[in-house]
């Protein structure tokens, strides 16, 4: 019954193409919300602990056809982690698209909510899906409905590019998980996920296992898999490039995981794989995303490094499996499982905050930014919570996580061989790196576009968002605060799901170590939270009784500072570019002027930086194909007789094959 309600709620999708342009968006929110209820359901009866998985089998209503769908710890886990964030992503897009119902017709908006549901609904079945053919539709469906989410601004040529870039990429992806899917049909006659036991208990599992990791890691966007994710997520509306990120490339992770669920063999290999794969990711996502001016591009490449730092959990959980350390597997799988979660939770709410600055600014360039402190007081401070959460401080939830993984290098450590203390050293150093750097990069990203004084125009025009858009982002922060400040409530939870699905040893002693220290994080991080509330409301309370006067202040004898003497994005970072310079491919645009050149004209300079992993793998394999079909474009005179020469001298050639029997 359960099942077939699923297929019925899914089906309701299609009512938002008759109602009327104003009602498409409560259409959108009773279908998710039905979607959200039932599969929640199902998430919370198996992690209850009601059974280990819950088996539906149905008839898909108006097709008859007969599927069977699994929900066990691990994709229940997921599906509240998507519920959450797509829940509020939808609530948040209506003040968001206001703005574009003057000049988007209702057939548009009826694409873009119904492809916001069947992105939902693809996810979900992503999850509960084990049979091979079955997961590459649903998963292509993933695909299609997000592009048709990332051109919602179609006009755009430039956002069209990129959603075509987008699709390519991730049909780059499909044809990797196809490929893997093949061969393992192939092998054992079932190309579903649980033959994956049998393959690879009788075969070499590192093969198989880096293509499933190339299919599911260009979705994640591990590098230097990732040059989709820094282009789709800034063309993309807020509430989308939240979603996306927030959950829609955790199904990529959830891939990953679900895969090494079956793995016996190679599990160091694979695990040294993954870990320096995701150390990488961790610091070139961070040291990118430092370098960026446009504040969603930002957060894209920041989403890189967060990818990298759940990849690095895995990577220790997998090595733990291969030495039998049950502490490093149990400590670094949880770590980056919870880390799923926390990310969805900060990372969405940094893009809803940067929707918000784009609607009251027009603008995503953090150096027209400045001064909204004043103009926007909310957003400011969500933002800011945001910040702190993502670089990892305490008493929000990013803290937790990161701890989590630090606690099982340092408890692995001392007992630990020369190579696995070598791997564990250079973990350390890595995720500690990239922690500065993060907290680098979102100093920049707040104090640029958040203190000071307006840079441009667009800042002194600026002001608050409507409260339809800031009571959804309030939902993100308590729940941050709220694992930062009761961490085992959460922790404990995943400590099963994992030592459950990865069949660690031990699990209560591990936990009897941890637990504790994460009590009394939490309940200092509860003390400090109650103490800083307890001085806001002193403090308002104290000033309603005291007369308060503004004056200027002292300048040290300049008496008409202005924007242009403030820091500015680039300024910020320019001692850091030097130094990264080797890495990121820093550059300056400068015009030369020429020497006949007597009365200059208007220019513009700048700076910027070069993806070098775009560059390499993307952009020069382009850029040869490019050059070789113009030299074929020759061919194409527009003359019929040349077409039907090109035919008959094909068809010449394959007789030629087949007559000396080479096909």
């Amino acid at each position: 019954m359960n099942i077939a309600l699923f297929f019925i709620v899914l089906i309701l999708s299609f009512a938002l193409f008759p109602v009327p342009k104003i009602l498409k968006h409560i259409t959108a929110i009773f279908v998710l919300a039905a979607g959200v209820a039932i599969t929640s359901a199902w998430s919370i009866e198996v992690l209850a602990g009601g059974s280990p998985e819950l088996r539906m089998e149905g008839v898909i209503p108006f097709l008859g056809k007969s599927v069977t769908l699994v929900v066990d710890s691990l994709s229940a886990f997921f599906i509240l982690v998507v519920n959450i964030t797509i829940l509020i992503g939808l609530i948040y897009a209506k003040g968001y698209l206001k703005p574009y119902y003057l000049n988007k017709n209702s057939l548009r908006f009826s694409i873009h909510y119904f492809s916001y549901l069947w992105l939902y609904f693809s996810m979900i079945l992503v999850l509960i899906t084990r049979d091979g053919l079955s997961f590459l539709v649903v998963w292509e469906i993933m695909a299609l409905s997000s592009f048709m989410l990332v051109i919602f601004d179609a006009e755009d040529t430039a956002i069209m590019k990129t959603g075509i870039s987008y699709l390519i990429q991730m049909h780059v992806g499909m044809f990797f998980l196809m490929f893997a899917f093949f061969i393992l049909g192939n092998k054992t006659g079932n190309m579903s996920f649980d033959a994956l036991g049998i393959y690879f208990r009788d075969n070499p599992n590192i093969f198989l296992f880096i293509l499933f990791f190339l299919g599911f890691g260009i979705k994640a966007g591990f590098i230097p898999l990732h040059s989709w994710l820094p282009q789709a997520h800034p063309a993309a509306p807020s509430h989308v490039s939240a979603v996306m990120s927030g959950v829609m490339i955790k199904m990529g992770i959830y891939g990953i995981m679900r895969v090494l669920l079956y793995v016996r063999q190679d599990l160091l290999q694979i695990g040294i794989l993954i870990l320096i794969v995701s150390l990488v990711s961790c610091l070139f996502g961070v040291m990118m995303a430092i370098v960026q001016n446009d504040i969603k591009k930002l957060l894209a490449y920041s989403t890189i490094e967060n990818i990298g730092i759940i990849g690095t959990g895995i990577g220790l959980g997998v090595i733990g499996l291969a030495t039998g350390n049950n502490a490093l597997s149990l400590l670094g799988f949880s770590g980056g499982l919870l880390h799923v979660l926390n990310h969805s939770l900060f990372k969405s709410l940094l893009f809803f905050s940067a929707g918000s600055v784009y609607t009251a600014t027009h603008t995503r360039s953090i150096e027209k930014l400045g001064g909204l402190m004043k103009k926007m007081p909310m957003t400011s401070v969500l933002f800011l919570t945001g910040s702190l959460a993502i670089c990892g401080l305490p008493p929000f939830n990013g803290f937790i996580s990161e701890f989590l993984i630090y606690l099982g290098m340092f408890q692995v450590l001392p007992a630990a061989g020369l190579h696995q203390s070598i791997l564990v050293l250079l973990s350390i150093i890595g995720l500690s790196l990239t922690g500065g750097l993060a907290v680098f990069c979102f100093t920049k990203a707040f104090g640029i576009s958040f203190l000071g004084e307006p840079r441009s125009q667009h800042s002194v025009s600026a002001h608050e968002v409507e409260k339809g858009m800031i009571i959804p982002q309030f939902v993100s922060v308590s729940l941050i605060i709220l694992i930062g400040v009761a961490s085992p409530l959460f922790v404990a939870p995943v400590f099963k799901i994992i030592g459950t699905g990865y069949g660690i040893a031990d699990i209560a002693g591990i936990a009897k170590t941890s637990l504790p220290s994460l009590l009394s994080i939490s309940l200092i991080a509860g003390v400090f939270i109650l103490l800083v509330i307890a001085l806001i409301l002193y403090r308002r309370l104290h000033l309603r009784s005291v007369m308060v006067s503004a004056g200027p202040t002292w300048g040290c004898g300049y008496t008409a500072p202005g924007p242009r003497q403030q820091y500015t994005s680039t300024s910020f970072a320019y001692n850091y570019n030097h130094v990264a310079k080797p890495f990121i491919g820093t550059k300056k645009m400068m015009p030369e002027i020429k020497e006949d050149e007597l009365f200059p004209a208007d220019r513009s300079f700048g700076s910027g930086s070069d993806d070098v992993f775009q560059k390499i793998i993307v952009e020069k394999p382009a850029g040869f194909f490019a050059e070789i079909l113009k030299k074929i474009a020759v061919m194409q005179t527009g003359k019929v007789q040349h077409y039907i020469l090109y035919a008959f001298i094909f068809m010449l050639f394959v007789l030629l094959l087949t007559w000396f029997k080479f096909i």
